[in-house]
């Protein structure tokens, strides 16, 4: 895979390598059946992560780049727990790759009452900074909606935008709009993801196994294409 190749054809071999986007059957938090899912959890050692935010700090200076965010994020936000090493490794990427000084913030899940105290670890939150949402997929939009009031009762921030690695593209269970634009549309940032599930699926199309066959055989498409046409936005 050339270091030309589009980002989301970039990011789907990645994930493709690290086992994080695997095809079969499965039950989603929101209770759907979904014939593919992606796993967090499968970016589980230094080259993994580092590569994943590496990602992330290329998909936010892009849209830097477009004007769509703001040159001057103050802190990246990842809500505890999977949106740590998010968070962190965006902050160092973005910092060693693209020159920006940026600080990285993550919640407690409990407030500390000794040592340093408070909900929030890492760049605390002070009124006026802008902040930078990060989460790995968005399929309902609830865990923004858990952490925008956490984050307006530290500080009164300025939330520019979130950045997800996938956007599944699927309509929320009381809407036609998808997760994405509900969300942008309730809280009035941009939501941006490194791929979404069509670009992705179509990738996988033309990236290959060891064996010589391509990852998205006809059979995964079809069942994502049918899951799509159920519920897709």
């Amino acid at each position: 895979m050339t270091d030309n190749a589009s980002l989301d054809i970039r990011f789907t071999q990645f994930l493709l390598e690290s086992k994080a986007l695997k095809f079969g059957d499965f039950t989603l938090k929101s209770g759907r059946k979904s014939p593919y899912f992606i796993n967090a959890g499968a970016f589980d050692d230094g080259r993994k992560i580092a590569t994943l935010g590496a990602f992330y700090a290329e998909k936010i200076a892009s849209e830097i780049e477009a004007d769509n965010l703001p040159k001057d994020i103050d802190t990246v936000f990842g809500p505890a727990y999977k949106g740590i090493p998010l968070g962190v490794s965006t902050a160092i990427a973005l910092t060693s790759a693209h020159g920006m000084e940026v600080g990285y913030t993550f919640d407690r899940k409990e407030k500390k009452d000794h040592g340093d105290g408070g909900m929030m670890v890492g760049t605390q939150l002070k009124d006026g900074m802008k902040v930078l949402l990060v989460d790995d997929v968005m399929t309902a939009g609830t865990a923004v909606r858990e952490v925008i009031p956490k984050l307006k009762a530290e500080a009164d921030v300025e939330v520019v935008g979130l950045v997800l690695s996938v956007d599944r593209m699927e309509k929320t269970k009381d809407s036609d709009l998808s997760a994405v634009k509900a969300v942008e549309a309730e809280f009035g940032f941009p939501v941006f993801a490194i791929a979404n599930v069509r670009e992705i699926f179509e990738a996988g199309r033309s990236i290959l196994t060891d064996s010589g066959e391509p990852y998205v055989t006809d059979a995964i498409k079809a069942a994502a294409d049918a899951y799509l046409e159920r519920y897709g936005a």
